[in-house]
């Protein structure tokens, strides 16, 4: 096992280290540059003070190493050789240094500005999962058991029906009847207008025990409660879209694995037919869920880019939009970076699980 990890981790930052480079030079292929849109919008800027930016932010280096010769007022200067920007912002990216926002928050420092947003996709994205798998599993080993129910057809109309319609179209819909015609929930946002803080800043404060924000002593409570009305849409969007799925996954998984002989056998010896399914059904079927979780997760982790702009969360999906709209290539690095880590390390964790789950697996 211990072999089989230092292999894939080996593998693992190989090819993280080919995404980065793709990553790094296809943003700085893209014609015209960074700074476009300023010339665009205002048209006192000057190709001089272009060329003043892009030395400043070290643009007008060479991309990728190499022996480099310049020619200045017509004379041919010594060739040189520069490391490229491309190594040095992956030097610094190992050392967890994202480099700095030009647009957005200009001057911040990009793992800062990811930071701040990473809390509030980890809570939506983690109460989506929770609710996706709490009702997915028991639906799909429901539907296997009882083929060709009522219930049965029902919830496979209902999951097609989730599968077939678009995020955006879904959570506008949610927003119309939920928010628009009922009231129930909040049309979107964070917290409520006059809140002086948000559920983020409440959940930091408990459980630090009063460390963190002393100043919501007394409103913790409130808050909470506030921002799971505004997180009840996305999140229930969110899970509704990928339970949808799941619970197909886990139901034809589960077809499969009762036709087998193992299965017969358990009842055969006069088990229980809750311990059938559940001991010797479930753990079976669950290894095709766990490929579908591995490719799923990092994608809720990275931000549900849509969800989030459609009910204004503030968290990474929504950060990545802002990101590209304002030309803010160190944030869009950053946040494709995260996300190519986030993909190969659930990879590598669903592998791993394979073997928890059925002990048949071995890995040398």
């Amino acid at each position: 096992m211990t072999s089989y990890i230092i292999r894939r981790v080996a593998q693992s930052l190989v090819l993280l280290f080919f995404i980065s480079m793709l990553i790094y030079v296809v943003l700085n292929l893209v014609p015209g540059g960074p700074f476009d849109m300023l010339r665009l919008n205002n048209p006192r800027i000057t190709q001089s003070m272009i060329d003043r930016l892009n030395a400043l932010l070290d643009l007008d280096k060479p991309l990728l190493p190499g022996k480099y010769c310049a020619v200045v007022g017509g004379e041919e200067q010594p060739c040189v050789f520069d490391q490229g920007r491309y190594v040095r912002w992956l030097g610094n990216v190992a050392r967890g240094d994202f480099g700095n926002s030009w647009t957005m928050q200009t001057g911040t420092p990009v793992i800062e500005m990811i930071l701040q947003r990473l809390p509030y996709t980890l809570l939506m994205t983690g109460l989506a999962l929770i609710v996706a798998l709490a009702v997915a599993v028991p639906i799909g080993i429901y539907s296997a058991v009882k083929q060709y129910s009522a219930t049965d057809y029902l919830v496979t109309t209902l999951a097609f029906f989730g599968q077939s319609m678009p995020t955006f179209w879904t959570g506008l819909m949610a927003v119309a009847i939920f928010s628009v015609a009922l009231g129930w929930f909040p049309t979107g946002g964070v917290r409520s207008i006059g809140a002086e803080g948000d559920i983020v800043e409440a959940l930091a404060y408990v459980f630090s025990l009063g460390k963190l924000n002393p100043e919501l002593q007394g409103q913790a409570f409130d808050l909470i409660v506030d921002g799971l009305r505004h997180l009840a849409l996305p999140v229930l969007v969110l899970a509704y879209f990928n339970l949808a799925g799941w619970s197909r996954f886990t139901r034809g998984s589960m077809l499969e694995v009762l036709r087998q002989d193992y299965m017969r056998t358990a009842r055969a010896k006069g088990l229980k037919e809750r311990i059938v399914i559940m001991k010797h059904g479930l753990r079976n079927a669950l290894i095709p869920l766990i490929t579908i979780l591995a490719l799923t997760i990092p994608g809720l982790i990275g931000g549900a880019i849509i969800t989030e702009t459609i009910f204004s969360w503030p968290g990474m999906g929504l950060m990545t939009i802002n990101a590209i709209a304002n030309n803010d290539w160190p944030v869009v690095q950053g946040l494709l970076v995260i996300q190519a880590f986030l993909v190969v390390f659930s990879n590598l964790t669903g592998d791993l699980l394979y073997g928890v789950v059925d002990p048949r697996i071995q890995y040398s």
